[in-house]
């Protein structure tokens, strides 16, 4: 088959989150290639028509949907997969709904508390767009500090990546006024618009799960494992864990696949809630759930990733070749979903 491998177009001055796209790009295509699929690559801009034109060029027989922004705005990633949508060509990962409702942090959270799906509780967004559903009294005080204050953390709403997200600031408070003026100072740097989320003391885990046959299998579960942290260091993955290869974060957050007994009925809870994320929002091809476990146990769901990172150093790759699996093969049982999504 020609398949078009379509990524976001980024230039020499991107940051390393937006130019790790063209690894993933390389690693995609040289796995079709070894499949004996013919891949085309195209970078996507907002010129959306002439991506159109070029598309009809190619004429593929499904478009790889690499793409994870536009013009470096996260807010704009539903726009392609809406547009292969509006053309009829069939496409790789989640649909252009599941895409914008999973992007949009708010929206998934509150489609989470809609579906009893835990989700830790959030105060925002700003600007405030719509009605705010997620009251912090509206959740279990597991997300509470031991103190008197909550700890919140300031997240971007549409950013992926961990885009923002600083493992040293904290803002501790219990007065939401207080808070939505911080989410109005730190929204610049946020790309614009962010809410605040309650941290969630415990561990952190992913869960990656890949198209099958019928149902999606859950690959092996990872745990991020806070190495030799201070007592005193928040322990959360941010931007420095995943895209600074010299700093104290990124050398000493290990991801582990080997787990004692006791942890087999939580990590099947794990599993069962990944599998309701994948129903409930629709996904298709592959996805990640990244989850808080609180002292007590209880999952906490942080995000839902649609279409997550599939460079070879990245935690879908790893899960994949933990359950035995080759890329290739998951590569492509991505495509085989893309094309049973476009038949129904």
């Amino acid at each position: 088959m020609r398949i078009a491998v379509v990524h976001n177009a980024v230039g020499d001055e991107s940051a390393p989150d937006e130019r790790d796209v063209l690894v993933q790009a390389d690693a995609v295509a040289e796995a079709l290639q070894q499949l004996g699929h013919q891949p085309v690559r195209l970078a996507c801009t907002l010129d959306l028509a002439a991506v159109q034109d070029r598309l009809r060029e190619i004429e593929p027989d499904v478009v790889f949907n690499l793409v994870e922004s536009l013009n470096g705005q996260g807010s704009l990633i539903h726009l392609f997969p809406a547009l292969l949508d509006a053309i009829g060509v069939p496409y790789t990962g989640s649909g252009s709904p599941a895409v914008y409702l999973t992007s949009h942090k708010i929206l998934a959270k509150q489609a989470m508390a809609a579906a009893d799906l835990a989700t830790p509780p959030w105060i925002g967004p700003y600007p405030p767009e719509m009605p705010t559903l997620g009251r912090p009294d509206q959740s279990a005080p597991v997300a509470k500090a031991e103190g008197p204050q909550t700890k919140w953390i300031l997240k971007s709403l549409w950013e992926h990546a961990s885009v923002g997200i600083n493992e040293d600031e904290l803002v501790l408070s219990d007065d939401t006024v207080q808070v939505q003026k911080l989410l109005k100072q730190k929204a610049p740097q946020l790309g614009g618009a962010c809410y605040a989320e309650a941290y969630v003391d415990g561990r952190e885990f992913n869960l990656s799960l890949l198209a099958g046959p019928e149902d999606p299998q859950v690959l092996p579960p990872a745990e991020i494992i806070f190495q030799d942290y201070p007592a005193d260091k928040l322990r959360i993955v941010g931007y420095r864990a995943k895209w600074e290869p010299e700093s104290f974060e990124y050398k000493h957050t290990p991801r582990c696949f080997d787990f004692a007994p006791h942890d087999t009925p939580l990590l099947g809870k794990l599993a069962a809630v990944a599998q309701r994320c994948w129903r409930v929002f629709a996904l298709s091809g592959y996805a990640r759930i990244d989850f808080r476990v609180d002292g007590r146990g209880q999952p906490w769901i942080l995000e839902i990733n649609a279409n997550p990172c599939l460079s070879p150093d990245a935690g879908f790759a790893a899960a994949v070749a933990k359950s035995g699996l080759n890329f290739g093969a998951a590569v492509e049982r991505i495509l085989s979903a893309a094309q049973t999504r476009s038949k129904r």
